[in-house]
C-alpha cells in the first residue's frame, strides 16, 4: 500500500483540481492529485479520432467574460477560433420546420412578445440576486419554493413561446426544469453574467473553441507537476485524527494536513468521512442531482450545411430526440461536424436506445434539415457523462427547491482541514469550466493562508 505525506491532497483531475494543483505549484507547496479517471480533465473529454479531426465529449465552449479561461489559453499558447455562426438556423415546431436568423425564431406575434417578455422578466430578477448570498433576497424563500418549470408555465400564454422558451432553458441548466428551483436558475444567470450571454453564441458562452479540444488545456496546466498526479486512483474514505487526514483507496493511503476537494457533489457524497462532513453539508450533498446531457456527433467528409446557406443550428420540441443542435466543425472546416444536444427526459429515452438506433435517429433529423448530403456521413459518436461513474452527469450539480435558502453556502464553506472545489463551489460562472478554475484557485489560496496560520 502507497504511502507519502504531502501537505495538501487534492481528490479529483478535472479543470478545478488541476487549477488548484497549479496553485500549490507555484506557492512552492508539496501535493498530490488523485484522479480517479486514467486522464484528466472531469467532464471535459476531448476524443482525438484522426489527424484534424477531434470531438469534445464533455465542456467545450468559453466566451465573454470568462477572463481565466482565455489567460490560460494565452498563457499556454492554445489558440481560440470562434464557433459557426452564419447563415440560417432551424425552428422545428410542432412537426414545422421553419429558418430563421438571430437569436429569436420565427413565431406568431403574441408568441415572440411573450417570449421576449419572460425572458426580460428573468433577466430583471437574475441582476436582482447577489451571487455571493442568492438566499439573501427578499423573496429568497419564494423563488426557492418553486421550480424553474413553475415559473415559466405561469408566465407562458401560447404553446409555441413555452416550447421554445423551454428548450432554451434546458440546454442552458441541462435538466428538466421541474429539477432546479427558480432561485437557483437566477442565480445561475447572474453567475454566468446574463441570460443573452447563457443563450448566445456571438457575445455569449458559445462564442469560442479552443483549437485541437479543451481538454489539451488542462493537460498543458498540469505539465509542470504531472509526477504528482496518479491515476486510477478513487479515493473511498478519509479520516482525521488529530491534525493529519488519511486519504484511502483500494490500493493506497496517503497522509496530509489539507484536502482540496474537486469531484462532482454525488461522487463526494460516496466518500466516507471520519468524522463525518459538518451535518448541513452532508443533508445538502443528498439532495444533489447532476444534470443530464448527451451529445451526439454526425461527422461528414465537409461542413456541406453551410454552402446551402445554414449555419449548423437548431431548435426543436419534443418530437425530437435533440434539443438543439450545433456546428462543431474543426476551425479549419477540414471536417464537417453536427452536434445535437439531448438533455433531460429526452437524454433518459435516447440512451436506452441501441447505439445503432441512435446514430439512425440522428440521420433522420439531419436529412429532415439539411437534405440528401446528410446521408453520407463517415461517423457516429456519441457520449453522456451520466454513463461515466466518475462524473455521475453535466454540466453540473443542480439545487433542488429549498437548497439554497435550507443550507445556503454549505456546499463551498471550508471545513478545516477540507476545502471544497468544482464548478458547483464558484459564485462565478457556476456549471462552466471557468466556475471550476476559479473554484479551485479559491480552495488553494485558501489552503495556502490556512498553512501559513498553522
Amino acid at each position: 500500500m502507497s504511502k507519502l505525506s504531502p501537505l495538501v491532497i487534492i481528490v479529483g483531475g478535472g479543470f478545478s483540481g488541476i487549477a488548484a494543483a497549479k496553485k500549490l505549484y507555484e506557492a512552492g507547496i508539496s501535493f498530490l492529485v488523485l484522479e480517479a479517471r486514467e486522464r484528466l480533465g472531469g467532464r471535459v473529454f476531448t476524443k482525438t479520432i484522426s489527424e484534424g479531426l477531434y470531438l469534445d465529449l464533455g465542456g467545450q465552449w468559453i466566451g465573454p467574460t470568462q477572463d481565466r479561461m482565455y489567460q490560460l489559453c494565452e498563457e499556454h499558447g492554445l489558440e481560440t477560433f470562434e464557433t459557426y455562426d452564419q447563415g440560417k438556423n432551424i425552428l422545428d415546431l410542432g412537426g414545422k420546420i421553419r429558418t430563421y436568423a438571430g437569436m429569436i425564431p420565427k413565431m406568431d406575434l403574441i408568441s415572440l412578445i411573450n417570449l421576449d417578455l419572460i425572458l426580460k422578466k428573468l433577466e430583471k430578477l437574475a441582476r436582482q440576486i447577489d451571487i455571493n448570498y442568492p438566499w439573501s433576497h427578499p423573496k429568497a424563500k419564494k423563488f426557492d419554493a418553486v421550480s424553474l418549470d413553475h415559473f415559466i408555465r405561469k408566465n407562458s400564454l401560447t404553446k409555441s413561446c413555452e416550447k421554445v422558451i423551454r428548450v432554451g432553458c434546458e440546454t442552458v441548466f441541462a435538466c428538466e426544469l421541474n429539477e432546479i428551483s427558480l432561485l437557483h436558475a437566477l442565480f445561475y444567470i447572474r453567475s454566468g453574467t446574463s441570460l443573452e450571454c447563457l443563450i448566445n453564441i456571438k457575445n455569449g458562452a458559445q462564442q469560442h473553441r479552443i483549437k485541437g479540444g479543451m481538454q489539451p488545456l488542462v493537460e498543458q496546466m498540469a505539465l509542470p507537476f504531472q509526477d504528482r498526479i496518479r491515476f486510477n486512483s478513487p479515493v473511498i474514505r478519509i479520516e482525521k485524527t488529530g491534525n493529519e487526514v488519511q486519504v484511502k483507496g483500494n490500493d493506497f493511503e496517503y497522509t496530509a494536513q489539507k484536502i482540496i476537494l474537486s469531484v462532482p457533489p454525488p461522487l463526494l457524497a460516496k466518500i466516507r468521512f471520519t468524522p463525518d462532513l459538518p451535518t448541513e453539508k452532508r443533508q445538502l450533498l443528498e439532495r444533489y442531482s447532476m444534470g443530464h446531457v448527451g451529445k451526439c456527433f454526425m461527422v461528414y467528409e465537409k461542413p456541406f450545411w453551410r454552402e446551402k446557406g445554414f449555419s449548423g443550428q437548431a431548435v426543436a420540441d419534443k418530437n425530437s430526440p435533440f434539443q438543439t443542435l450545433f456546428d462543431c466543425s474543426p476551425a479549419d472546416g477540414r471536417f464537417g461536424v453536427l452536434m445535437g444536444f439531448t438533455i433531460g427526459n429526452r437524454a433518459k429515452s435516447f440512451f436506452l436506445q441501441d447505439e445503432n438506433a441512435r446514430k439512425a435517429q440522428l440521420q433522420e433529423i439531419l436529412e429532415l434539415y439539411f437534405g440528401q448530403d446528410s446521408k453520407h456521413p463517415i461517423l457516429y459518436k456519441d457520449f453522456t457523462m451520466s454513463d461515466e461513474i466518475w462524473s455521475s452527469g453535466c454540466y453540473a450539480g443542480i439545487m433542488p427547491t429549498g437548497a439554497w435558502t435550507g443550507f445556503e453556502d454549505a456546499y463551498r464553506k471550508p471545513s478545516n482541514p477540507y476545502y471544497f472545489a468544482g464548478t458547483e463551489a464558484s459564485t462565478r460562472w457556476n456549471g462552466y469550466i471557468e466556475g471550476a478554475v476559479l473554484a479551485g484557485e479559491a480552495a488553494s489560496l485558501q489552503v495556502i493562508k490556512s498553512l501559513q496560520h498553522d
